[in-house]
């Protein structure tokens, strides 16, 4: 089975991966994919803001190494793009780092429902405790639907990362589904298919069978993303990416060149 890109890879720039950018190419092609994307941790105007992702910087560097990854393997196709924190507030910072490099694509990820709690941290696990599941979903998705309709992205990462932990909702979420979904179709972004989340809690692949039956349904594009933090986890679990995606229906994944979109077969 051909392989499709993996748009979701780390540096060690943010603090918490292994692996420069050729090795992670290296390991790309070893496993057989053709394409491959560096999507980093973005900086913020502050480098104090947290502890994993790269100082301001640190930026032309990150450009320089996978440049370097290009230049040392020519028959894979590397693209240049960042995972940027979708923060309401941050959205002149976003357009300027947008505006510094010819960027492939940019990840749109919610990570904080405030400044002070990412809900993915380990070391903050304990503020879901004081919380209903369903407040934090609830305040999760519209965050992310304000990502998916701000403009500012191409694809929207791991869209449901709230269940990392398994903190999950006794209500019904399709709503909130819905709403999200209808927001990435208005604005053409596509949602990634992060296989990231089998090796958390959650033993599941982001986002769940559901919303992607769901997007599917609602003509939302698809990409893959190994969310790699170490050479062995590039393009980890992307068979089963691949089934979850055609069980939905999906025949075609898409890929970005200058931040321009292209449909291609699964």
């Amino acid at each position: 089975m051909s392989l499709p890109a993996d748009y979701h890879m780390h540096t060690p720039l943010c603090h918490h991966a292994t692996g420069e950018p050729t090795e992670l190419a290296v390991q790309a092609v070893r496993n057989g994919l053709k394409e491959i994307g560096f999507s980093d941790h973005n900086p913020m105007a502050r480098d104090d803001f947290d502890d994993w992702r790269m100082a301001a910087a640190d930026l032309d560097g990150y450009v320089a190494k996978v440049e370097q990854a290009r230049r040392e393997h020519p028959n894979l196709v590397i693209k240049l793009a960042l995972e940027v924190d979708y923060l309401p507030g941050y959205e002149d910072w976003i357009r300027e780092l947008a505006a510094r490099h010819p960027w492939d694509y940019f990840i749109g990820s919610v990570h904080y429902l405030s400044e002070a709690w990412a809900i993915d941290n380990p070391a903050q696990i304990s503020e879901w405790k004081n919380r209903e599941p369903m407040e934090v979903w609830t305040a999760y998705f519209e965050r992310l639907t304000m990502a998916a309709d701000s403009g500012l992205f191409d694809i929207i990462g791991h869209a449901d990362l709230c269940k990392k932990f398994c903190f999950y909702p006794k209500q019904d979420c399709a709503p909130l589904f819905t709403r999200f979904l209808q927001a990435a179709k208005r604005g053409g972004v596509a949602v990634e298919l992060n296989t990231a989340g089998l090796r958390k809690d959650c033993k599941e692949i982001y986002p769940c069978p559901r919303i992607v039956h769901l997007a599917a349904q609602a003509g939302v594009p698809i990409t893959f993303g190994s969310d790699a933090h170490a050479p062995g986890e590039v393009g980890m679990n992307f068979a089963e990416a691949v089934q979850l995606a055609r069980s939905a229906g999906y025949t075609h994944y898409c890929r970005f060149t200058g931040r321009k979109r292209e449909d291609v077969k699964i």
